[in-house]
């Protein structure tokens, strides 16, 4: 009876919180060990099913670095990196697109309505939802980097994605872009996938982006969780930055998310995708669980 009373006093907390943002739009960047850890996966994947059917609108953005390496190697290929980006050449493009649209989209699709949901993949044909152009990094002398078929979003089908959300269906989207300059033939473009997630969330003015990364959250001394900063806004951001406790990966997580707060989304979240329930947790309770991102 005692585990009955805490169940139902959970879900007491919960209402509020399902109350505020039934209707609302949250989009969920999946990645990392929040991928690669089948236990993870689904407990998050539970966790979309549960705020879909309580009235809120989740969609799940994602890459898949490591399944994409590993696919390289079995081929023979070496991955190289600019400045931190996956250089893309035809050969390469290939894989990226066969295991983001093939094998891990078209799993997630399908564990969704294993657990009771429905969800549907946004790519290809008249269901491609992200657009882009090629992406070029400053080099010396002011001659541009080229990275081969990586590109930026230009352009999100929003009415597309909020059609599907209406009708209670999570759109899944892979971070590829079709290119459609017009001076050459349609092609894919492979896109970060944090910044992927930023542009979803910025064209729907969604109320909420949330990265799932491999740790609690920003930490003040990475090698202490207990150091977890639960809220910070844009001005502490920089001078962490400056300080190095935010860098490498976590850089671009941060920027994506103080893009997407200038664009219109209330709020921005970084929580452990290795941690059971975490996203119940962050937007169910009273505590939650990793670091809030606000513009001021």
């Amino acid at each position: 009876m005692d585990d009955a009373i805490r169940k139902a006093e959970a879900l007491i907390e919960a209402r509020n919180y399902i109350r505020m943002f039934r209707d609302r739009l949250t989009v969920i960047k999946l990645g990392g060990s929040a991928m690669e850890d089948a236990g993870a996966l689904e407990a998050t994947l539970q966790d979309v099913v549960f705020m879909e059917t309580v009235g809120m609108r989740p969609i799940l953005v994602h890459g898949g670095g490591k399944p994409i390496d590993r696919a390289m190697a079995r081929s023979g290929l070496q991955p190289r990196k600019i400045q931190g980006r996956r250089y893309t050449d035809e050969a390469t493009l290939a894989i990226v697109v066969d295991v983001l649209l093939r094998e891990i989209n078209e799993d997630i699709v399908r564990a969704i309505r294993r657990l009771g949901g429905r969800a549907v993949g946004l790519h290809s044909g008249s269901l491609q939802s992200l657009f882009g152009e090629r992406l070029t990094l400053p080099g010396s002398e002011g001659k541009p980097i080229d990275l081969g078929f990586v590109g930026r979003v230009t352009r999100v089908d929003g009415s597309l994605i909020e059609s599907f959300c209406a009708g209670g269906v999570v759109p899944v989207i892979p971070s590829v872009a079709l290119d459609t300059a017009m001076d050459r033939r349609e092609d894919w473009l492979n896109v970060n996938a944090d910044t992927a997630a930023a542009a979803v969330a910025a064209a729907l003015r969604a109320e909420k982006l949330v990265f799932l990364t491999d740790t609690p959250g920003i930490l003040m001394d990475r090698n202490k969780s207990d150091s977890l900063l639960p809220s910070l806004d844009a001005a502490r951001c920089r001078q962490l930055i400056e300080t190095r406790v935010i860098d490498e990966g976590m850089i671009p997580k941060v920027e994506a998310c103080l893009d997407s707060l200038r664009s219109g989304v209330r709020k921005t979240h970084m929580i452990d995708g290795r941690l059971r329930h975490s996203l119940l947790l962050e937007i169910y309770t009273d505590r939650g669980v990793g670091t809030e991102i606000t513009l001021n």
